[in-house]
C-alpha cells in the first residue's frame, strides 16, 4: 500500500472542507438574496439583528444566524462592541446590486438546477446520452439569464461592439441583427436600446425562453424594432444581416459547424458575425483554476449533454477555446477569424466572409 503524506492529505481535506463550506455559503447567498436581507444592509452603516429583520421582514433569531454566517463566510463586517453588522460598498456591489456587472447571487439558481437535475445527470454519465436544454430544471433557464445580464449590459455596447471592424458605425445608421440563441433575449433587448435604428431578430429553440424574450422587450419599450421567433440555429430566416451574435452558446450546440455555415449564408456581403464565448485557453493545463473550474463543472451537466442530446458530429464544451473555435469557423467558410477582445470570463471572437 503506497503510503500517505501527511501534508497532502490535510491539503486535500482543507480544500474539500473549503468547498463545503463555499457551497452552503451559496445557500446563505441565495437566502440572502431572496429574503432582501442584502438589500436591507446596503447603505445602512452598522445594523444590529433586530434592525436588520425589521427591515427586512423577517424572524430576528433567523436573521441573527444569518448574519454571523456572513460575517465567518466574510461577506459582512461585525462589530462585537455593539453586536451589528455592516457592509462594505464593495460587499454591496456583489451581494445588494441587482444591476452591478460583478452581481452574483443569480448565479446560484443555475447551481441549484444541477441538484434538481441530479438523477439526469447521473444517468447522462452512465449511458452516454444527453440532456436537452428545455428538458433541465426552470432555476437554470432564469439564472443564467439574469447572471449573464449584467455582464451583458456592462460590456456589450460600450467595449465588445466597438471592439468589432466597422459594426458600430453600421447599427448607428441602421443594420439588420440577428441573436441565435437568444435566451430570454437580454443581449437583444440590450442592443435594441442602445442603437433605435436598427432592426433585431433573436432566435432560440426555447419556447418559454422566447415568450420570456417578448415580455422583456415589451417592458423596455423595444417590441417595436424586436422581434423573437423559435429557430434553431440552423432555421432561421437568411435576411441578409449585417451582424448575427452567438452568446455563449455555440459550444452548447451538436452541430456549430452547421450553425456557423447557416450563419455564412444569412450574412450580407459585409457582414460580421460576433462569437462571445466562455474565456479559455486550448489546453486543460492551461484552464487552471476557479474560472477554469467552474466553466468545466458547468459543461459537464449544461454544455455538453445538450451537444449530446442533438445528436451531432461536436460536444465543444465552455472550455473549447480559441484554436478549435477558429478552425470550424474558417472550416464553414468564413477567411477572417480574430480574437477582437478578451476578458476574464469571456473570448469575444469576430468572423468574415
Amino acid at each position: 500500500m503506497q503510503q500517505l503524506d501527511s501534508a497532502k492529505l490535510e491539503a486535500v481535506v482543507t480544500q474539500a472542507l473549503s468547498d463545503l463550506s463555499g457551497a452552503q455559503g451559496g445557500v446563505m447567498m441565495n437566502l440572502g438574496h431572496k429574503l432582501g436581507l442584502f438589500r436591507a444592509l446596503k447603505g445602512a452603516g452598522p445594523v444590529s439583528a433586530a434592525e436588520l429583520a425589521k427591515r427586512s421582514g423577517c424572524a430576528e433569531r433567523y436573521v441573527r444566524e444569518w448574519a454571523n454566517s456572513q460575517v465567518a463566510g466574510g461577506y459582512l463586517a461585525y462589530h462585537p462592541s455593539s453586536e451589528t453588522y455592516e457592509m462594505t460598498p464593495e460587499q454591496a456591489m456583489v451581494l445588494a446590486d441587482d444591476d452591478s456587472p460583478v452581481f452574483f447571487p443569480n448565479a446560484w439558481s443555475v447551481n441549484a438546477s444541477m441538484w434538481f437535475d441530479e438523477e439526469k445527470i447521473l444517468a447522462a454519465f452512465r449511458t452516454g446520452q444527453g440532456i436537452s436544454w428545455g428538458d433541465h430544471h426552470e432555476r437554470l433557464f432564469c439564472g443564467v439569464a439574469a447572471f449573464y445580464r449584467n455582464g451583458y449590459q456592462a460590456s456589450l455596447v460600450p467595449e465588445w461592439l466597438p471592439a468589432l471592424e466597422g459594426v458600430v458605425p453600421k447599427l448607428e445608421k441602421g443594420a439588420k441583427v440577428a441573436d441565435v440563441g437568444c435566451g430570454h433575449g437580454h443581449s437583444t433587448v440590450i442592443m435594441a436600446k442602445a442603437f433605435p435604428n436598427s432592426r433585431f431578430w433573436g432566435f432560440d429553440a426555447h419556447p418559454a425562453s422566447i415568450a420570456a424574450a417578448r415580455r422583456i422587450a415589451q417592458d423596455a419599450g423595444v417590441a417595436d424594432r424586436v422581434t423573437f421567433e423559435i429557430a434553431r440555429a440552423t432555421e432561421y430566416p437568411a435576411l441578409d444581416y449585417d451582424l448575427i451574435a452567438f452568446f455563449d452558446c455555440l459550444h452548447d450546440m451538436g452541430h456549430p459547424d452547421r450553425a456557423l455555415k447557416h450563419a455564412a449564408k444569412s450574412l450580407a456581403p459585409e457582414g460580421t458575425v460576433m462569437l462571445v464565448e466562455p474565456f479559455a485557453h486550448d489546453k486543460v493545463e492551461q484552464n487552471v483554476g476557479p474560472i477554469g473550474r467552474l466553466y468545466y463543472a458547468g459543461s459537464s451537466t449544461i454544455c455538453v449533454p445538450h451537444a449530446i442530446s442533438e445528436h451531432g458530429s461536436h460536444s465543444l464544451g465552455a472550455q473549447a477555446g480559441p484554436e478549435r473555435l477558429g478552425s470550424i469557423v474558417k472550416a464553414a467558410g468564413f477567411t477572417h477569424f480574430r480574437r477582437a477582445l478578451a476578458t476574464p470570463f469571456n473570448l469575444i471572437l469576430e468572423a468574415r466572409r
